[in-house]
């Protein structure tokens, strides 16, 4: 699937719309949205915290509500826009879905498994390969994180 600058820049604005979303339950910023035909068929953000469940990332949510979509568990011809590079778990659950594409804002050299730690995506030795390309809206879902982290730090420091 092809998108202009544009549409990018759009998708990846819906995804930092669900990273706001986690922000304001005071979950670790990052939003997901996966679009097929134009139309965003799943949105997640993180929701460890509020749901008590650790699988409970962005892109997990965003594939669970497009397989409800799409009646399927397969997302064939589908794209997901992600604020920050995928994890392992993440990753799996990408190419389970047979998800054909990635794009996502900023890279995570802590977890990252699309290309920063591993690349599991792009592992020829796994029976599906995505097509991952990163960097859009990258200062803009860099800069929500390390906000989030920031203030973290600082609200955790003796008074």
């Amino acid at each position: 699937m092809q998108y202009t600058e544009k549409e990018k820049a759009f998708y990846m604005q819906e995804a930092l719309k669900e990273a706001k979303l986690a922000l304001s339950h005071n979950e670790i910023p990052i939003g997901c949205v996966l679009v097929k035909d134009g139309q965003i068929i799943g949105r997640g953000h993180n929701a460890r915290e509020q749901l008590n469940q650790a699988i409970m990332h962005a892109e997990i949510m965003a594939i669970a509500e497009a397989n409800r979509h799409e009646n399927s568990w397969r997302l064939l011809d589908t794209t997901l826009f992600v604020t920050i590079e995928p994890c392992i778990m993440c990753s799996g659950a990408i190419g389970l879905a047979r998800l054909p594409q990635v794009i996502y804002g900023a890279k995570n050299p802590k977890f990252g498994a699309a290309g920063s730690l591993y690349d599991i995506l792009a592992d020829s030795r796994l029976n599906h390969q995505v097509n991952v390309e990163s960097g859009v809206l990258e200062e803009d879902c860099a800069q929500i994180l390390q906000d989030f982290f920031r203030r973290r730090r600082q609200s955790d420091r003796p008074k």
